[in-house]
């Protein structure tokens, strides 16, 4: 895909996330929309996985570490062909495989299951670890939330990961800047990420979250990068795409009532028109 039809595929996985988490009545917006351009760009252009073969032991891993963003994860792989958008629809519903939070026994292309903030960039180490005791050139990807690195398992995780130069490893810091309870400078600082990452022995790039080409370049430096896992700190905007939505911690965590999911879906249209 060229960048526009990268960007084209994000904004329909917009629709689907907005759509989901309308259905459902409850869900995750704004962080699972500030992800969606990176989510996109890793499985459409990154990574080496089949979707006819998601279980292949011959392909890269993505941990979604921030395992409420699970309405981005779920439209990206329904976009990629794992399975119906019509399935992501069923969000959160009691007979649905498709929860809040991803469940790898459950939903195919999912490779662990997340949502306990923290361990899934443990896990992701891990990973990585076991496909370079194999031998295997292929790759692991984490997703974390900027909040998320208020978790000291994160940074058991960086220290472990620096410290065995897993540099089959990289991290994306969807960095938009707040979380639940509102700006992450208020709740607990996190800042200045980079200069900590490089603390524990890591290689550091900063880029626009919502750039495609950014993305892929900085995907394309990690893989040279050696000796050294890579984290990638994404600026990115909380609701992206949605303008009542964006930068604004109240949608973190909640559902739109009609005439907000119109209004999304109007707005997400005309995006699509122009891309």
């Amino acid at each position: 895909m060229n960048v526009r039809e990268l960007e084209t595929t994000a904004n329909d996985v917009r629709k689907t996330i907005i759509e989901a988490i309308y259905n459902a009545g409850s869900g995750h917006p704004g962080g699972s929309l500030s992800a969606a351009d990176i989510l996109t760009a890793l499985y459409f252009q990154v990574m080496d996985i089949d979707p006819e073969a998601p279980d292949k032991k011959d392909r890269d891993r993505l941990v979604l570490s921030k395992g409420h963003g699970a309405p981005a994860l779920y439209a990206v792989l329904a976009e990629r062909g794992y399975f119906s958008r019509e399935k992501v629809l069923t969000l959160r519903k009691p007979d649905s495989d498709f929860q809040g939070h991803p469940d790898m026994r459950k939903v195919p292309g999912v490779d662990m299951s997340t949502g306990s903030l923290g361990q899934g960039f443990s896990v992701a180490g891990g990973m990585a670890m076991g496909l370079r005791a194999e031998g295997s050139e292929n790759r692991v990807y984490a997703i974390l939330g900027d909040g998320e690195l208020q978790e000291g398992i994160v940074w058991e995780a960086a220290m472990s990961a620096g410290h065995y130069g897993l540099d089959n490893l990289t991290a994306f810091v969807d960095w938009n800047g707040l979380q639940i309870d509102g700006k992450n400078e208020d709740v607990m600082k996190v800042a200045p990420i980079g200069e900590k990452f490089a603390a524990f022995g890591w290689n550091v790039l900063s880029i626009d979250g919502h750039d495609m080409q950014e993305i892929i370049d900085a995907c394309e430096e990690a893989k040279k990068c050696k000796g050294k896992p890579t984290v990638v700190i994404a600026a990115t905007v909380k609701g992206k795409g949605i303008s009542f939505m964006e930068n604004q911690a109240g949608w973190h965590g909640k559902a739109p009532n009609d005439d907000e999911f119109t209004k999304a879906m109007e707005e997400l249209e005309g995006q699509g028109v122009q891309s």
